[in-house]
């Protein structure tokens, strides 16, 4: 156990490091039937890739939204970083030829 100076607080883990294969399945889990990518090695800083039918008609910003969503409390804790790419279906079948 570590101890504190005079006057100062414990020090305390705020949040346990995450793995891309639980941020992969918390998305996939928010969003049926999607499919996510996740990558990330430091255990707060991420990368991921998602498709999703719900992505359909919606800009961006809404995407991302969604996928933050499935996430919750964690975004900002212990996901300092997420940078999302988000696509439906359709343009993830096109971007493969």
């Amino acid at each position: 156990m570590t101890e504190s100076a005079p006057g100062w607080p414990e020090p305390r883990m705020e949040h346990s490091p995450m793995d891309p294969a639980r941020i992969q399945a918390m998305i996939e889990n928010g969003l049926p039937g999607a499919r996510a990518e996740v990558s990330g090695a430091d255990g707060v800083h991420f990368e991921a890739t998602v498709i999703a039918s719900q992505f359909a008609g919606k800009l961006p910003l809404a995407r991302h939204r969604l996928v933050y969503a499935t996430l919750g409390e964690l975004m900002g804790g212990a996901i300092h970083a997420l940078a999302l790419k988000t696509l439906t279906p359709e343009e993830a079948a096109a971007r493969q030829g």
